[in-house]
């Protein structure tokens, strides 16, 4: 054994202690827990205040956490423990203890480790970590639960809450009122030509290369994300992000395109109407037509990208802070698109069956803009006060159920309360009394 490794393998032995499990302080076994982390991993971050939390309630605990980033001696340690419990050493936090390992962080996790941390201290008949030694006890719960899907490979279902985020924000998402305008335009000038198989294929060429862009973004804003999270900064960064579109999008709501506003901007707007009348020429053949529609919805998707930028760096961020693996990423990245891509389609083949719809209108593009900033909002605060809610089903949709309360208030008050009072807020009602 190399000079190294024998350095490492007795700092571990020294630091863990050299007894076998004793009786305890207060009547049990002692326990001994191994935590390997990193300081740039924000699940890290989260899931300490509860093993500091547990470690103080269970006398018997005795936890040494390893740090990853700030002492690389403790890697080949981290791949020796992680080997011989049966688990892949490439993610953190990684818990030890009584035999059985957890890798993440999730409410099922917790519940978990604090059962089989009590069931130890009780039992005394849980295995030592420190030797290794995988726990065989048939009375406990697995210590995750995965689904086996072709392809990808096993996806472990305690990431369940982050999927509810990737649903709901991708959802709000799908509403955009920027990509919605320029959908209703580009549909509302091909109808007139008549033809089902000319919408068809204007439409599906569109929807196609603009939601390809758009996964493209995604895909270069996670890899920052991920960078970012190795610095520890990543929530705040987010929620700093976060925080800054919400407000932009709240004041459009009110004041709408004043000033600082995640809009298309005015002087693009000639430019794509006379795009969209481009495709409408009968001569274009249908490779023109295709060809014609493909470079259009190019360069739209990158005038958009402005406006549509801001969940997108909310939702990596929060996947981003899970440390999940590239597989969990592109099921993620593959249900946001399709939930994205699934409210613009439908809008698309109502047009194509009817022949006919109404255009996009400011007062449209308001609401959205409120709703969408008020979600901002919440989760820029739950992300800064407490990151803790998004990792946990009930905490995720509570935060948008809140967010949504909110945002019905905010329309009674603005809309019909305030009104019937003689006091009108923004720009909408001065247009109108004009």
């Amino acid at each position: 054994m190399p000079f190294k490794r024998l350095t490492v393998f007795f700092t571990l032995l020294f630091t863990l202690g050299l007894a076998s499990p004793a009786f305890a302080k207060d009547g049990g076994s002692e326990v001994y827990m191994l935590v390997f982390y990193s300081d740039g991993c924000s699940h890290c971050i989260a899931q300490k205040p509860f093993l500091k939390a547990l470690d103080t309630e269970n006398r018997n605990l005795i936890v040494n956490s390893y740090d990853l980033q700030q002492r690389p001696e403790h890697i080949e340690a981290f791949q020796e423990v992680a080997a011989n419990h049966g688990v892949p050493a490439n993610s953190v936090p990684s818990v030890f203890v009584g035999g059985r390992a957890w890798v993440g962080d999730s409410n099922l996790i917790r519940d978990q480790i604090a059962a089989h941390v009590k069931h130890c201290i009780q039992s005394g008949t849980c295995p030592d970590s420190r030797d290794n030694v995988l726990d065989s006890s048939a009375d406990l719960p697995p210590a995750s639960a995965s689904l086996n899907l072709p392809f990808i490979g096993s996806l472990d279902l305690n990431v369940q809450p982050i999927v509810l985020s990737t649903a709901l924000i991708a959802f709000i998402d799908g509403f955009n009122p920027c990509s919605l305008w320029v959908l209703t335009i580009l549909l509302a000038l091909v109808i007139h030509s008549g033809s089902r198989q000319r919408i068809l294929v204007v439409g599906l060429t569109f929807l196609t290369v603009t939601a390809t862009i758009y996964g493209l973004f995604i895909v270069g804003v996670f890899g920052a994300m991920n960078l970012m999270a190795m610095t520890g900064w990543l929530y705040p960064v987010v929620a700093l992000f976060a925080l800054i579109f919400a407000v932009v999008n709240i004041k459009d709501y009110f004041y709408f395109q004043k000033g600082i506003s995640f809009t298309i901007d005015a002087k693009h707007k000639p430019g794509i109407y006379k795009r969209i009348r481009g495709l409408m020429a009968e001569t274009n053949s249908m490779p023109a037509l295709i060809g014609a529609t493909t470079l259009m919805a190019g360069g739209i998707a990158f005038i958009e990208l402005p406006c549509t930028a801001g969940f997108p760096v909310i939702w990596t961020g929060i996947v981003a802070s899970q440390d999940i693996g590239l597989a969990y990423f592109a099921v993620l990245l593959a249900l946001y698109l399709l939930i994205y891509l699934g409210i613009e389609l439908v809008i698309f083949f109502i047009a194509l069956r009817t022949l006919r719809i109404d255009r996009f209108q400011d007062h449209h593009g308001r609401i959205l803009k409120l709703i969408g900033g008020i979600i901002m909002l919440a989760l820029a605060g739950v992300l800064v006060f407490a990151p803790d809610l998004m990792h946990n089903f009930t905490g995720a949709l509570g935060v948008f159920l809140a967010a949504s309360m909110v945002t019905l208030l905010v329309l009674f008050l603005h809309r019909y309360l305030l009104p019937k009072m003689g006091v009108y807020l923004g720009d909408e009602f001065s247009k109108k009394q004009k």
